[in-house]
């Protein structure tokens, strides 16, 4: 469980977990909230910055004018997976609730299937887009068994 801010836009937060033994299946949950910002007077605010910054002079009035197709505004944290041999996928959606699922056989979209193993793995959570004053973020991770799954 975590908590970002604005001031986390474009990093990133590497998670690392330990899986003791080869699994069957490896589960993850990742949610976080809230995923929009419901205040229009910040949102205009927001992206009045943003076309100062990336748009021509002569750009940001017809741009502001259409403003309210851009709202309301979104928060975005997506999520990437490693095994100890590296990379294992990317899941970069805009679902603020995600349950995925890895096997040998098969995965979630975006997740790579193949061998389970014990050793070191990393979730890493890069933070795209932070416009609320803080989000919240819960990620948990579980490994299953033949039995099990």
């Amino acid at each position: 469980m975590g908590r970002v801010t604005p001031d986390n836009n474009k990093t990133h937060i590497r998670i690392p977990f330990q899986l003791d033994e080869d699994c069957s299946r490896l589960r993850l949950k990742f949610e976080y909230t809230p995923k929009l910002l419901e205040e229009r007077g910040r949102s205009l605010e927001l992206l009045s910055q943003s076309f100062d910054a990336y748009l021509l002079p002569e750009q940001k009035a017809p741009a502001l004018a259409q403003a309210d197709k851009y709202i309301p505004l979104k928060n975005l944290i997506t999520l990437s997976l490693d095994d100890p041999l590296g990379y294992r996928g990317a899941c970069h959606r805009h679902d603020p609730v995600q349950e995925l699922a890895l096997s040998a056989r098969e995965a979630s979209s975006g997740l790579l299937p193949g061998p389970l193993p014990a050793g070191d793995w990393e979730v890493t959570l890069s933070v795209h887009s932070i416009v609320t004053d803080t989000c919240n973020y819960l990620l948990q991770v579980w490994a299953e068994k033949e039995n099990e799954a």
